[in-house]
């Protein structure tokens, strides 16, 4: 029995033949392409030919049909190697899902298929791979920065890690800042940009244990050792909770509220102001109070 990569050959050579096999669905390829059973054990040189025939024939295929989506998605399965290559490249990058990263890979390796035109005569994989290449960085970029940061300071992170990397194998220590401007021929004070910039690309837990412990030897998250009551968030609560309680006030109560408590101003300033006694205002003011410190109590 015929393996399936003697089968792919014989689709390559043989395309009319192997269209017309019973075991392809109906309508799913054009009578000009091969089946192909198993797409992800295609060889690479059988792959390499046989995508461009079927880059060819997408050409003249109208985008909807079955032969489309058949020829498409099969010039997909064959160059998911492709993808992978290009994902290889990135396996270092800590706490990355390499799963995630093919698929945003396979973003790349759709638009080159839709965007490539054979008379360009360049081979697909050349035109292919910096488009995967590009998704793929595009996607680091976007979504892995805990903080973001300029792209200019972004590239310049990378260019940092090589940097430190050589140099500290060379000086077998970690370089100065001078030096590291030195190596990459710019300024030191880009340098110490880049350098904090950097710590912008992740950000750890406040649940993180920290290197203190308390006097049981218990060691406690940074959260419990930099932590403690902002005294001025009690306030921003009140205000926001008293907001829609003055709206419900008339526009001569407001004006009161607003010249007693924004204005500083006395009763008697505020009596002479609107023409009423200070008695009088001092029991506005003590309804007033009670009204929103009931509605306070209310929305607690």
């Amino acid at each position: 029995m015929a393996t399936t990569t003697e089968q792919n050959r014989r689709a390559l050579c043989d395309a009319d033949t192997l269209s017309g096999r019973d075991s392809a669905p109906a309508g799913a390829a054009s009578p000009e392409l091969p089946w192909i059973e198993n797409t992800g054990e295609v060889a690479p040189k059988d792959a390499r030919a046989l995508s461009k025939l079927f880059l060819d024939r997408l050409q003249d295929l109208e985008e909807g049909t079955h032969e489309y989506q058949y020829a498409r998605n099969t010039l997909i399965e064959m160059n998911l190697s492709l993808v992978r290559y290009a994902a290889s490249r990135f396996r270092n990058r800590g706490g990355d899902d390499t799963e995630d990263i093919i698929q945003v890979g396979t973003v790349g390796l759709i638009k080159a298929i839709d965007r490539f035109d054979l008379s360009r005569d360049v081979e697909f994989a050349t035109f292919a791979v910096p488009y995967i290449v590009g998704e793929i960085k595009r996607f680091f970029r976007d979504t892995t920065w805990a903080v973001h940061v300029p792209r200019r300071l972004q590239e310049l992170r990378v260019d940092l890690a090589k940097a430190k990397e050589l140099l500290s194998a060379e000086l077998d220590r970690d370089p100065t800042v001078r030096e590291l401007a030195a190596h990459l021929g710019l300024p030191e004070e880009e340098i110490i940009e880049g350098l904090v910039a950097a710590n912008g690309y992740s950000a750890g837990s406040l649940d993180t244990p920290s290197a203190e412990t308390d006097s049981g030897n218990d060691q406690r998250s940074y959260a419990d050792v930099i932590g403690e009551t902002d005294p001025g968030m009690e306030t921003v609560e009140n205000l926001h909770t008293l907001a829609p309680l003055l709206e419900q006030l008339d526009d001569r109560e407001r004006r009161i509220v607003r010249m007693r408590f924004g204005q500083e101003m006395t009763q008697s300033e505020i009596g002479a102001e609107l023409g009423i006694s200070q008695m009088h205002v001092s029991r506005l003011l003590a309804r007033i109070v009670k009204r929103l410190r009931a509605g306070m109590s209310v929305e607690a």
